[in-house]
């Protein structure tokens, strides 16, 4: 748990640089702020339609007791919501890093310079952030499949899926936000992969911390920025074997 916690303060660190670098920080809020808008008006229209789409997939429960019907399509429509609420989560840091490249690029070389130390400058071509941002949508769906499948349990299923969805979706945000930094070290993704499983509980604190930021509506902008700086604080802190400090 400690190196769970120690994660968690690297978001937290990250939000300093908004003290240290504010222009570079705020540069970085407008591709957040046009990728959540479009995500946002997505989900709400979801939740818009939602208890027809309920209804519609779940005609056998008619018949059912009033109370039993209801806690079924309850957590039926909870389960869909949630998968999308944690695709749209996935979706929004692949397509905010794709679109906002440039800024946060800015944004994770400045910390490193903050740092000391020479700066990474392996080139870290476009066409790999578009695949590696379909790798991720690819792979939050089928966490959301997955979150939605145990959203079904009886009685516990909702908190179990929202557990199940927060824990592996905190994952991938922390291999998807740590991967510019590294990959400008010359790492290739299974060497990547391997450092982040070497530093599990730290890399999985940062991922679900920012994870439950997310989970506030306009979290997701707001905290982008601090993600992308606190994530090269935590790449350098694996690299380093230090804790890297603003």
């Amino acid at each position: 748990m400690r190196e769970f916690f120690r994660g968690v303060g690297f978001l937290f660190r990250g939000f300093g640089w908004w003290r240290r670098r504010p222009g570079a920080m705020a540069l970085g809020l407008v591709p957040a702020a046009i990728v959540g808008i479009v995500l946002i008006g997505g989900l709400t229209t979801l939740g818009v339609y939602l208890p027809a789409l309920t209804t519609a997939a779940t005609p056998f429960a008619e018949g059912w007791i009033p109370f039993w019907r209801d806690v079924l399509r309850f957590g039926f429509g909870a389960a869909v919501f949630g998968g999308a609420l944690f695709i749209a989560m996935v979706s929004f840091t692949a397509l905010t890093l794709v679109v906002g490249e440039p800024f946060y690029e800015r944004i994770w070389r400045t910390v490193e310079r903050d740092l000391g130390g020479p700066v990474p400058d392996e080139d870290y071509p476009f066409w790999r952030s578009v695949v590696d941002g379909l790798s991720l949508i690819g792979r939050g769906i089928l966490v959301a499949l997955l979150a939605a499948l145990v959203g079904f349990i009886p009685v516990v299923g909702t908190v179990l899926g929202f557990l199940t969805g927060v824990l592996l979706t905190g994952w991938l945000l922390g291999d998807e936000l740590s991967s510019r930094s590294l990959a400008a070290r010359g790492m290739t993704s299974d060497a990547r992969h391997a450092l982040l499983r070497r530093h599990r509980g730290r890399a999985l604190g940062f991922g679900v911390a920012t994870q439950l930021f997310f989970l506030i509506p306009f979290g997701a902008v707001v905290v982008m920025p601090a993600a992308v700086a606190g994530s090269t604080a935590l790449s350098r802190s694996m690299v380093d074997g230090v804790a890297a400090r603003p």
